[in-house]
């Protein structure tokens, strides 16, 4: 992005939001739209409106539906999105002087976290990637699968049926991980979250140590797969990204136990390891070192990364600096330091509690409470201690207490004097420091 053009007129900015599964991209964009336009965040002060949809294919976020149910009697969680969308606002802000009125056209990309966890693959072959998600595969609802695979001969036959049954056993397994099991590192993403428009033959795949001729086939369709998801990096829908959010619910992944955590937290580290926006990560990736590579996957492109893990209002503010660390132990993310190009917070984009001090068993403990959803009265909660690092054994001795179901606290003006929250203003100052 040329300097002088930014300085003296019309810069557009594209942020990409995305995130491991019910990380909450939905609210953490109608909070951002919300508090921009209502000028509610710590930031520089500016001008901000929606902009107009223009003639762009990409479907609009729809923020006055999910600004709607947060500003209801009583509020409800806007719906989750399911698909790509794209939220577009103008800012304004004036220089002084002779110089005209800066202008910026901030687009955020909706982009799903499912894709995500495709970028890991680009550096793995068939086989690489088959061994390592079979070890993975150790869950109950991972039975029918397995025992299809294990069936299969060594040589088994190029049979399209015997591939159609896999891929349709594997699918089934990927979905039940994730809706029975809440796991999120589950690949190939886009077997959860297609790609619009019908489905190619060659997604009819799925992991499996053959060395016959259905391996072969299986290994042909598995590299189409990928060369794919290269394709979609250099797109004009994907390919133009400045700055990217990654979101995670680490507290839910603890409190789910030490399968559901160490999941999520392998896809987090997997996930920052494939977004290195310098040389090295390529260079780890044999068939990536010598391509003619889009500018955002090298220095020019994706400028900064904000790594962020949610639901930071469900813990005392105490705590919230752990949860930060953990995010940064995870992701493997130096101190923050002045001028880096990634950093971890722990943010609440629509906060649904307010700390308090509570007598737990004669002491006193730093606690949150808020009202659970369908109920009256206010609900005490104090989860336990936030790990800084991934936890040890002793830890799941004492698992976190129940996280609650809280709604979002009732928003003042419906809205239009923005939503309460917590860290987003730091995190978005971040994003645009160079620009504000």
């Amino acid at each position: 992005m040329n300097f002088l053009s930014a300085l003296l007129g019309q810069s557009t900015l594209r942020i990409g939001v995305t995130g491991l599964a019910r990380a909450g991209k939905t609210a953490f964009l109608t909070s951002v739209a919300a508090n921009l336009l209502a000028a509610a965040l710590a930031l520089r002060p500016m001008r901000v409106r929606l902009a107009p949809s223009g003639a762009t294919s990409l479907p609009r976020f729809d923020f006055g539906r999910h600004l709607a149910s947060l500003a209801a009697d009583p509020p409800a969680w806007p719906d989750r999105t399911g698909a790509v969308s794209l939220l577009s606002l103008e800012l304004e802000f004036g220089h002084g002087g002779l110089l005209p009125p800066r202008r910026l056209s901030l687009e955020f990309l909706d982009y799903p976290g499912e894709w995500l966890l495709d970028l890991p693959m680009l550096g793995q072959d068939y086989a690489a990637w088959s061994a390592a998600t079979l070890r993975r595969l150790q869950a109950p609802q991972a039975r029918d699968f397995l025992g299809f695979v294990q069936g299969l001969p060594a040589r088994a036959p190029a049979d399209e049926s015997l591939a159609a049954t896999g891929h349709r056993l594997y699918r089934e397994t990927l979905r039940r991980l994730r809706d029975e099991v809440g796991l999120s590192f589950l690949q190939p993403g886009r077997f959860l979250m297609p790609a619009p428009g019908p489905e190619p033959p060659w997604t009819g795949f799925f992991p499996a140590t053959l060395s016959g001729p259905l391996g072969e086939l299986l290994a042909a369709r598995y590299d189409a797969y990928r060369e794919a998801v290269r394709r979609e990096l250099v797109s004009p829908l994907f390919g133009r990204l400045d700055r990217l959010v990654v979101l995670v619910d680490l507290l839910s992944a603890l409190h789910a136990g030490p399968v559901a955590y160490a999941d999520a937290a392998n896809a987090l580290t997997e996930v920052a390891a494939g977004l290195r926006w310098q040389r090295s990560w390529l260079d780890a990736i044999p068939v990536l070192r010598d391509l003619p590579l889009p500018a955002w996957l090298g220095a020019g492109g994706i400028r900064r990364v904000a790594f962020a893990a949610t639901k930071a209002d469900h813990v005392a503010e105490r705590q919230r600096g752990n949860l930060t660390a953990l995010v940064r132990s995870l992701t493997r993310l130096p101190e923050a330091a002045s001028g880096a190009a990634t950093q971890a917070f722990a943010i609440a984009a629509i906060r649904c509690t307010e700390d308090f001090v509570w007598t737990l068993e004669g002491r006193p403990v730093s606690a949150v409470r808020g009202r659970v959803i369908g109920e009256e009265r206010m609900t005490r909660s104090y989860p336990g201690e936030v790990p800084d690092r991934s936890p040890d054994a002793a830890f799941w001795e004492h698992r976190f207490l129940a996280l609650p179901a809280f709604e979002p606290r009732r928003l003042p003006a419906g809205g239009r004097a923005g939503v309460s929250q917590i860290g987003l203003d730091t995190l978005l100052a971040f994003l645009l420091e160079d620009f504000l």
